[in-house]
């Protein structure tokens, strides 16, 4: 393990040094960035993983040079709040609906084979430095049934997990606390962390290099064609005809004319159309997209005396989570606030006391080593948390005739990007999909029933 990870960190100091041709400096990506294009097919609000992963696919499945052009449209070159790098990294298939399972697999499958699809020539080889450690999901009496039925589930769709029983994964993980855990189980393959930073760039790469566009700015409103202005066009629906990009550091604002709109502004998405559809609620009245910023801390520990290298990514009964953070001792873990007490959206702070107070005494409990421990460090991202069923919003907006909407994920949407970035793009190439996604589209958050996933963390 030690090998590849000298390697990797050879290759990225050597793309920090001021000559090297070809490394990517986010500071100097934002004074060169051109301004947006006057005109393009589809435009992608949204340079997280999920939007070049849609743009990628869209170039790779359209397979005409000079085809279509896309531009893809990101406000922080430098990722400092975005969901995609501030996100711990983990893949697993351990869900409770098929299709979680099959966006999971499938892009698992394409991590473990991504030199196949994004390596660039001429560029180094792609390292995700995959951990293949497995997850590890612990359950109550309570939750037995559920997890069970989870299990049998994830089998059917192919994935490879297997059930414990406390003796079972005390004898595994001698480190465990098995004290009212009733059942858990294990991923032996596919599951595990990788870096996101580097999954992102790859697809950023791979896809400028087949003719994607990309754009440093804020896309701050929509011009859009309603049933008042246009002939033939139902009451209550719409047409974005152009989209307003305002340029960095500047209050200047470059419209451009687009056939398609690819919202996929992570937390921001639901905010992002709200604005457009303001105007088109009509007969309609469909309510805003219920898709929000949700703040979620990470914590990074040191434990001498912690787990080894077995260590997997390990989801307590409690919801704490932790996984180990390289080969030192250092680990990273947190989990999602109680209700009632969601944080402030409005910054990226860190409530210090929360580690304390309510991950501490719970991982402490599961992991007996980690009474002693010392916290090294902490940082705060953003789910785009979908309040309506916590799953992933995939398909035509149900309002708005030409937006397709790619986000919602609540936590997810960073392990299934490649699948789901490709099933979009493939629905608005084909209007059929590889993975059937249908129950995804945005229309069930309007009068259907949640699609409830048991697995959310």
């Amino acid at each position: 393990e030690l090998g590849p990870r000298l390697s990797h960190l050879g290759q990225t100091l050597k793309g920090q040094l001021p000559e090297s041709e070809g490394a990517w400096n986010p500071l100097r990506s934002l004074q060169h960035s051109p301004p947006p294009p006057e005109q393009a097919d589809v435009v992608v609000v949204g340079g997280g993983v999920l939007g070049w992963s849609f743009a990628y696919w869209l170039k790779t499945l359209e397979n005409r040079r000079h085809g279509m052009r896309v531009v893809v449209v990101e406000r922080d070159p430098t990722y400092s709040q975005a969901s995609t790098v501030l996100s711990v990294g983990g893949i697993r298939q351990q869900f409770s609906l098929p299709e979680n399972i099959r966006l999971s697999l499938q892009s698992a499958i394409f991590l473990r084979t991504i030199n196949e699809h994004l390596w660039v020539p001429n560029e180094p080889l792609i390292d995700l430095q995959f951990q293949p450690s497995g997850y590890l999901l612990l359950a109550s009496e309570r939750g037995a049934a559920t997890l069970e039925a989870g299990v049998k589930l994830q089998r059917e769709e192919g994935a490879k997990v297997v059930l414990l029983s406390p003796s079972q994964l005390k004898a595994k993980f001698p480190w465990i606390n098995t004290e009212d855990v009733a059942v858990a189980s294990y991923g032996l393959e596919n599951e595990g962390w990788f870096d996101p930073w580097t999954l992102l760039n790859a697809f950023r790469r791979k896809a400028t290099s087949l003719g994607v566009y990309s754009c440093v700015g804020e896309v701050t409103s929509f011009v859009t064609d309603t049933a008042d202005n246009t002939p033939g066009m139902a009451q209550g629906f719409g047409r974005v005809k152009y989209v307003n990009v305002r340029l960095p550091n500047s209050l200047e604002q470059q419209p451009v004319s687009c056939a398609v709109v690819v919202a996929a502004a992570g937390a921001w998405t639901g905010k992002l159309l709200d604005s457009a559809t303001a105007g088109l609620r009509g007969s309609l009245a469909l309510s805003p997209l219920p898709i929000e910023p949700r703040k979620r801390y990470v914590y990074v520990w040191h434990c001498p005396d912690g787990p080894g290298l077995e260590t997997p990514f390990l989801i307590d009964t409690s919801g704490a989570y932790f996984r180990r953070e390289g080969i030192a001792g250092n680990y990273l873990g947190s989990m999602s606030p109680p209700e009632g007490r969601e944080p402030d959206t409005g910054n990226l702070e860190v409530d210090h006391d929360f580690f304390q107070e309510e991950v501490w005494p719970r991982l402490a409990h599961r992991v007996p080593a980690f009474q002693s421990l010392k916290v090294k460090s902490a940082w705060a991202g953003y789910y785009d948390y979908n309040t309506f069923d916590q799953n992933g919003v995939l398909g035509p907006h149900p309002q708005l005739q030409n937006v397709f909407v790619l986000g919602g994920f609540s936590g997810h949407g960073l392990q299934q990007a490649p699948a789901a970035g490709k099933a979009a793009a493939e629905l608005l190439l084909n209007g059929s999909t590889s993975i059937d996604v249908s129950r995804l589209a945005p229309g069930r958050l309007w009068g259907s029933e949640p699609l409830l996933e048991a697995a959310i963390f």
